[in-house]
């Protein structure tokens, strides 16, 4: 077997032991090419960011690092500016020759919302080494707005992966040629370039921009908060917006991605040399994602966005990040979008589920 494990491979992992859960694992965490991972019953504010390193514990390290602890079971405010890392549910036991990356859920990054995961013995955030075994952790750090959490959150998510997937350029060309990845000239240097659409076809709405000071944002509450109270509407009549150092934006991709049944896909942050700022912290594109089979017909890319030192000018057709395809191991019993209440399939520019319709 070789490739990105699908959702039957999921089940099997969860029913030998190789996945195992505090509480039993529900059938609504298994997505097409992924594995949602929930909060646990307990927060750990610490004194800064960290990993874990060679041969040393999560646990040894929160000694080292804690402020103080936050029972989550009644819910409890993750303060905007500060770090803490909370215990995950799920656990692991892999097998030599399964790898697997963790990253935030689409409606996570859409906040602002820094998650990561570390391991035991981690030397890089959200990449798990070949037969792993051991508790996960989520590294939580909300960057624009406070936000209310419960133990079951489920913020991140895990992909498993056996041999090396990804396809090369030649791949992708072919594979562009039989399926159109996107709606327009597909451009593929180490993987397939997504640009910022910056000229709409009806009006100048671009985008938006986190407000600096809001109110707490309960991750329970879908289709609830008035974006108003949270989003400044960003506009554009002549293609280019100017980012502002420390600010949070939602924009969209130029780009109707298409992600076949074959394939799964993650979004990788452009080079850096192009500009001052990160596009992308939710990155995994499941299969079915824009695709006709799973009523997508093409779905853009929301990028969210990061300015950091200097101002930016970004500019419509600019090339902001690349999406790195994958083989699956199989076809995916469950596309996504087909009967699985997806949120963002046919998506254009959109805010994250909590937010009622702008």
């Amino acid at each position: 077997m070789k490739g990105v494990l699908a959702s039957q491979h999921l089940e099997e992992m969860i029913a030998s032991g190789a996945l195992s859960a505090e509480l039993p694992i529900l059938p609504e965490q298994i997505q097409p090419a992924s594995l949602d991972l929930r909060l646990g019953t307990r927060a750990y504010r610490v004194r800064a960011s960290f990993l874990a390193g060679y041969g040393r514990s999560v646990a040894e390290r929160l000694n080292e690092f804690e402020m103080h602890q936050i029972d989550l079971s009644h819910g409890a405010v993750l303060e905007k500016g500060c770090v803490y890392v909370v215990p995950l549910m799920e656990s692991l036991d892999l097998a030599d020759d399964i790898q697997a990356v963790a990253n935030a859920k689409s409606s996570t990054g859409r906040l602002d919302l820094l998650t990561r995961t570390i391991t035991d013995g981690g030397e890089e955030f959200d990449r798990i080494a070949p037969g792993y075994t051991g508790p996960l952790y989520a590294e939580i750090c909300p960057r624009s707005f406070s936000v209310l959490v419960r133990p079951g959150m489920r913020l991140n998510q895990i992909r498993f992966r056996a041999g090396h997937a990804v396809l090369t350029d030649e791949e992708l060309i072919a594979t562009h040629a039989q399926t159109p990845l996107v709606d327009g000239e597909a451009v593929i240097d180490g993987g397939l370039g997504f640009s910022v659409d910056l000229k709409p076809t009806s009006g100048t709405l671009v985008g938006y921009r986190a407000k600096p000071h809001t109110g707490v944002i309960d991750l329970d509450r879908i289709g609830y908060y008035n974006p108003t109270e949270f989003w400044e509407e960003l506009n554009s009549a002549t293609g280019q917006i100017i980012l502002d150092p420390g600010a949070f934006y939602i924009l969209v991709s130029r780009e109707a991605v298409h992600i076949p049944p074959a394939f799964a896909a993650e979004m990788a942050p452009f080079l850096a040399m192009v500009g001052e700022f990160r596009v992308h912290y939710a990155g995994f594109f499941d299969p079915g994602f824009g695709h006709d089979a799973a009523g997508g017909a093409g779905s853009r890319g929301v990028l969210e966005v990061r300015c950091h030192e200097s101002p930016f000018v970004l500019e419509h057709g600019q090339v902001v990040g690349r999406l790195v395809y994958e083989h699956m191991a199989a076809l995916p019993s469950q596309l996504y979008g087909s009967g699985i209440s997806s949120n963002y399939q046919g998506q254009g520019l959109k805010l994250s589920k909590h937010f009622r319709a702008a």
